[in-house]
């Protein structure tokens, strides 16, 4: 009885956020209320606030979802493979792979989620444990490669790939090309870059370059 009241629950859950994204990408998320999205769903106000608190938290469940389809989509890029530049090009891929189908509702609903004092804004205190989870992925990236780099610079470098992912995600945003094709270019054409230049932080000249860069992201940081 318990498991199938805790189905139910979680039946309820999704049909309530899958509602919300359709009705913030027909009316707009400004537009959309929690007493639209309950009616459309079919369940009560309190119902749907029984479940999130806010249009809010309803996007903070579109990320986790989001996050948990990209770690399904790179699990056998990250299985197969042991070399750091294949590994990242595949994490990468699926990430856009995953956000095509969002494409025209990310253009409307970016101007909120850009916002700095937004808690949709992906750097907020409330976007954390997405963030986390998406900063584990280039984690596993890294440390389950052959790549062979200072430890200090192994520690901080992902998180760096993550926001270089977030670039990524920002020119996708804008991007006008059929089926997203300029953001996988963009994608292809700089890992390449990125590998080299995670490579030549092992070369004695760049090693106090690649010093000087973690003071500084952990200063930042602090």
């Amino acid at each position: 009885m318990t498991e199938t009241k805790a189905v139910k629950s979680e039946q309820t859950r999704a049909l309530i956020v899958e509602t919300a994204l359709r009705l913030f990408r027909e009316r707009g998320y400004e537009a959309t209320t929690m007493r639209a999205i309950a009616k459309e769903a079919g369940v009560s106000v309190g119902n749907a606030y029984y479940y999130f608190g806010s249009k809010e938290e309803l996007i903070q469940a579109y990320y986790d979802e989001l996050q948990d389809e990209h770690v399904a989509a790179c699990r056998a890029v990250l299985d197969a493979e042991r070399d750091f530049a294949p590994r990242l090009l595949g994490v990468l891929k699926a990430r856009v792979d995953t956000m095509v189908p969002y494409h025209e509702f990310a253009g409307k609903f970016f101007k909120f989620a850009a916002e700095p004092t937004s808690p949709l804004n992906p750097f907020s205190a409330e976007s954390g444990p997405a963030r986390a989870a998406a900063v584990a992925i280039y984690r596993e990236v890294v440390d389950g490669s052959s790549l062979k780099i200072d430890d200090e610079f192994r520690k901080e470098l992902p998180e760096l790939l993550w926001l270089y992912s977030m670039g990524i995600v920002l020119y996708w945003v804008h991007d006008s090309s059929p089926g997203c094709r300029k953001t996988y270019l963009l994608v292809e054409r700089t890992v390449p870059l990125v590998n080299k230049m995670v490579s030549m932080s092992r070369i004695p000249g760049f090693k106090s370059v690649t010093r000087e860069l973690v003071n500084v992201i952990r200063d930042v940081r602090a």
